[in-house]
This record gives C-alpha cells, sequence and structure tokens, in this order.
C-alpha cells in the first residue's frame, strides 16, 4: 500500500522549508526521524516526513506558510514528555520542534518573564530564584518538559492546587496562525480588554497555531514552607482526610497521595527512606505563606490526620528535608520502569469527595482486568493518575490496558469528573470527548477551529473523535452508554 507521505511529491516541499529556516534546520534522513516518531506516551509511534527546527518566531512563521502553501499538515512539539500523544506526527506531516527556541527575558520589576517555548520549565524558576521569585506550575517532569508544551497542554502539577494550571499563569503569547500570520493574544498585565484568546490558545493541543513567544507571571517565594508526610492503614482514610483538609478551609500549595505499590515502587529505585513500606497510603502535603499562617495550618493539619487514623505525621521544614521527602513522588512514574517493561497512564479528575470509593474501583478493575494499577496522583484536586503496567511486546496487552484505561475514565465520568486534568486529549483519548460533550458542543469547537485553521493543517488528528478512522467507531459507540450525571 502507498500512504499519503509516500505518494506526495516531497522534494519541493523540503527545498522551501530548507529556504525558510536554513538547510542545517531540516532534518530528513529517515534514521535521524527516529527520535521524533513518538511522545512520552511511547505506545503509539508514527514517523514524520520532515522534521523543522525553527529558532526564531520569523522562521516558525516562514515554516508554517511553507506547510500552508503546499496543504501540508503540520504538528508542534517541544521536549516530547507529553503523555497524551499531543505530539504524535502523521507519516504525511512536517513535525516543527521548537526545543531550540530557549531564549529567557526577565523583568523582575513586573514579575513576568518572556520565554521561548523550548525553555524547560525549571529554568524560568532557575532565572528569578536569586531574586526571590519562582515559576508556580511545577509537572513532574519540570526538569526536562518545556513551556511550549505546557503551554499547549495547560500543565498542571503538585501547586495547582492552591496556585492554579499553566493558563493562570500566562499573561500573553506570540502565536503563528495555521497561514503563517504572526499575532500577539493577551499582553503584559493581568487584564486586557476583549475576547480572552490567550485563554483560548493554551491547552489547545496545537490546533489553532504555534505560540513562540511565551510570557509568564512569576510569583514572590513565600515567607514560611512545610511539607507534612502522614502515613495510613487504609486507602480510604487517606482519602477522607483529603476531603476534611479542604472542607476544613485550608487549601495547601500541594497535597499528592501515593498508594503501597507506588510507595514500594519508589523506594526499590529511589531509596528515599522516609515513605514507610507497610503504609497502605501516604499523604504529602505541602503548606506555604506566613510564618504564623503556616505554624497553625500545620498543627490543624496535623489534628486531621490524627482524627483520620494517621499512624504518624512527619513534618520537614528545611530546603533539604522537604527535597527529600519529595524526591520519591517526583520520580514515581520512572520507578515503574524497574517494575514494568511498559506503563500506560491514564489522567482523569473526580470530586474529592469521590475518592475512597473511586480508588475501590480502579483496584477492582485492576482484579477483573488482570493487570497492576498504580496510584499515585494530585489528591487535593481529584487528578488521578493511575499507571496500568504492561508489556507492549505481547500482542493484544496494549489494546487491553486502553480498554482498562477507557473503563477507568468510566468511573471518573459517572462521578462528575473529567477525562483530562493536565495530560491533554491528544490522540490517546479523543474518542472519549462525546463522554464529556454533545454533539452541539463538540461542533461548537470545530467553528473555532475552522475560523483559525480553515484547511486542518494544525495538528489534526488530535482532541476530537474521528470514528472513521483507526477502528475507533466502535469504541466511541461504547462511551455512549457512558453513566450521565446531573451536574449543579
Amino acid at each position: 500500500m502507498v500512504t499519503q507521505a509516500q505518494s506526495r511529491n516531497w522534494p519541493p516541499v523540503i527545498q522551501a522549508l530548507e529556504a525558510a529556516v536554513g538547510r542545517d534546520q531540516v532534518v530528513r534522513r529517515r534514521e535521524e526521524l527516529l527520535v521524533y516518531e513518538c511522545d512520552g506516551l511511547t505506545s503509539y509511534r508514527q514517523r514524520p516526513a520532515v522534521v523543522v527546527l525553527p529558532r526564531t518566531t520569523e522562521q516558525v512563521a516562514a515554516a508554517v506558510a511553507v506547510c500552508h502553501r503546499f496543504d501540508v499538515p503540520f504538528v508542534a512539539r517541544g521536549a516530547g514528555t507529553g503523555l497524551s500523544g499531543g505530539a504524535l506526527p502523521l507519516a504525511d506531516s512536517v513535525l516543527i520542534v521548537t526545543a531550540m527556541m530557549r531564549q529567557i527575558e526577565v523583568d523582575i520589576e513586573n514579575q513576568r518573564v518572556r520565554v521561548q517555548p523550548g525553555v524547560i520549565n525549571h529554568w524560568v524558576t532557575q532565572a528569578v530564584s536569586g531574586a526571590g521569585f519562582y515559576y508556580a506550575p511545577d509537572p513532574s517532569s519540570q526538569s526536562v518538559c518545556s513551556v511550549g508544551g505546557n503551554v499547549a497542554e495547560n500543565s498542571g502539577g503538585v501547586h495547582c492546587l492552591k496556585y492554579g494550571v499553566t493558563t493562570n499563569h500566562v499573561l500573553g503569547l506570540t502565536l503563528v496562525l495555521p497561514p503563517g500570520e504572526v499575532v500577539e493574544v493577551g499582553g503584559k498585565v493581568a487584564e486586557t480588554p476583549g475576547y480572552d484568546l490567550a485563554g483560548l490558545v493554551v491547552g489547545s493541543e496545537g490546533t489553532l497555531g504555534i505560540a513562540t513567544e511565551i510570557t509568564l507571571r512569576i510569583l514572590k517565594a513565600p515567607e514560611a514552607v512545610q511539607v507534612l508526610l502522614a502515613d495510613f492503614t487504609s486507602v480510604e482514610a487517606a482519602g477522607a482526610t483529603v476531603s476534611d483538609i479542604i472542607g476544613a478551609g485550608i487549601v495547601p500549595a500541594g497535597m499528592e497521595m501515593m498508594d503501597n505499590f507506588s510507595i514500594n515502587a519508589v523506594e526499590d529505585v529511589v531509596a528515599t527512606a522516609c515513605y514507610p513500606r507497610d503504609a497502605a497510603a501516604i499523604l504529602l502535603i505541602e503548606i506555604d505563606g506566613l510564618a504564623a499562617e503556616v505554624a497553625d495550618n500545620s498543627e490543624r493539619i496535623r489534628a486531621i490526620c490524627d482524627r483520620n487514623g494517621a499512624r504518624q505525621v512527619t513534618v520537614a521544614v528545611d530546603a533539604e528535608e522537604r527535597l527529600r521527602l519529595w524526591k520519591g513522588r517526583k520520580a514515581a512514574f520512572a520507578a515503574m520502569g524497574k517494575l514494568s517493561p511498559d506503563y500506560y497512564v491514564q489522567d482523569g479528575v473526580i470530586p474529592r469527595t469521590q475518592l475512597p470509593q473511586v480508588l475501590r474501583d480502579i483496584e477492582a478493575l485492576s482484579q477483573r482486568h488482570g493487570y497492576r494499577v498504580a496510584n499515585v496522583f494530585h489528591a487535593g484536586d481529584g487528578n488521578l493518575h493511575p499507571l496500568i503496567l504492561y508489556d507492549n511486546s505481547v500482542p493484544g496487552q496494549l489494546e487491553a490496558v486502553e480498554d482498562l484505561g477507557g473503563d477507568i475514565l468510566k468511573l471518573c465520568v459517572g462521578v462528575g469528573g473529567s477525562i483530562s486534568g493536565e495530560h491533554g486529549i491528544g490522540a490517546d483519548k479523543r474518542c472519549y470527548m462525546p463522554a464529556m460533550f454533545s454533539a452541539a458542543d463538540l461542533e461548537t469547537m470545530q467553528w473555532v477551529r475552522q475560523a483559525i485553521d480553515p484547511k486542518r493543517l494544525a495538528n489534526p488528528t488530535k482532541i476530537f473523535p474521528t470514528p472513521a478512522t483507526c477502528g475507533e467507531a466502535a469504541r466511541a459507540q461504547a462511551q455512549a452508554h457512558f453513566p450521565q450525571v446531573e451536574r449543579f
């Protein structure tokens, strides 16, 4: 069978791209393209036809204009750490990689930073920490993921409970639209008149264009910080503690939960020597603010943990102790690599009050499907990250764990939750969109996309369901049986 990529006349396209950005910034050798055939969701692989490595907004615009002229689809990619297949190329596509766009411009006086999309998340905090500031959104992959990818997926992180996800920290964007035009959306201040176009772009997963410069809000470092580690003999008690802390009017900077499976995986690999291996679950709770406020909230949280049967509550005050407590949580996904050759991660969201029941249901699904599931997640905002362990070299296992992942998403939607909290929809969860949105909702979203990208060249196969391809028709039909939940 001859694919579109093979049938397209690529030499004129490649020549135009080389003229636009320079020959040394166009990758086309087959073996070199292997590097770009997947993102963090490594189960799916597709080699692009050609890769472009721009360094400036003008080069991105020129590359996009070439794609528009030749009707070639294009996909934006940052560091490639995404977990929903959002940066997965098409065979007949140009992959525009922003990894070489790494300039940072600091404006401490106005508490903002302007960056190119290839800047690594943690570099932002490093650039301003000497002046007593930091950048709040902190995905677990913050040492390797790029700000451009964070913007595309509206990434969260440990501190999103109190400080919000990426969209809450983006003031403005320079955006290259699908025809190759350059526009400015948002601005340098928190509020600007007119439509919130920056808010529309953040989380659009590259389907509305490519952000080439991003103005970020930075925060003053808090006066005091504490991290508490509480261990429990049951997952239900840990879940109840989460609800009780929020119900008491306390909003921690972050509140993470790990089950026994995750605890032991982390200790085997990272050896933090601070996670109790026999605990059914642990909570990591970070509080920050004024010293008096932190001290008061610390005592109140300890009392709530005790009332819910916590065996022990450890408090870390200095930076080294706090880092040690967080070290395992940050390495939890990587630790699964020692237990299994592959894992499949989901990203559903549920109301906090449903945590105990949903975690029990996930365990029941694990038993029914016959695959181990580790739970490590943002408990404070109910953002679950069940990690399903499997072996992709065994025929049929990927499809089986996809079904298990789908059942977990059904649970989330069934209790009034969402199919994604921070990883995006991408190629992985597009067939589940009808679970959350009506046909009219999805059509309205497509109107927006059509207005900005009438040729549908920008990341064309992501987010929205395409029942006619990839065997999704049956799966999409199955989603029609998701339970309907009354929303308030």
